[in-house]
């Protein structure tokens, strides 16, 4: 194997280890949060302000971070991965 294939090889490795961890994180506090739903009820029914539960509060949380999670994938697949391609194909 060549340098580009070696630069290759480790930027598909980069990639996954960086989209398994992105989706244990959101698969953790997701089956948490469903686990709350089984398991917790009343503490989820718990109100914060009226018209405000944490079983409310935490599900909109849970929402924003798939976005978060999405933000630094997209982030690091636009800065990381696609210059490292464009440069590899520049070389060849």
């Amino acid at each position: 194997m060549n340098d580009g294939d070696d630069r290759l090889a480790d930027l598909t490795r980069a990639q996954w280890r960086l989209a398994l961890r992105l989706t244990a994180i959101m698969m953790a506090a997701y089956f948490g949060f469903i686990l709350m739903v089984a398991y917790r009820k009343a503490m989820l029914g718990r109100l914060l302000v009226p018209g405000l539960s944490l079983g409310i509060l935490l599900g909109v949380l849970l929402i924003a971070l798939a976005w978060v999670l999405i933000n630094v994938y997209v982030r690091w697949a636009n800065g990381i991965y696609d210059t490292t391609v464009a440069s590899l194909r520049n070389e060849r």
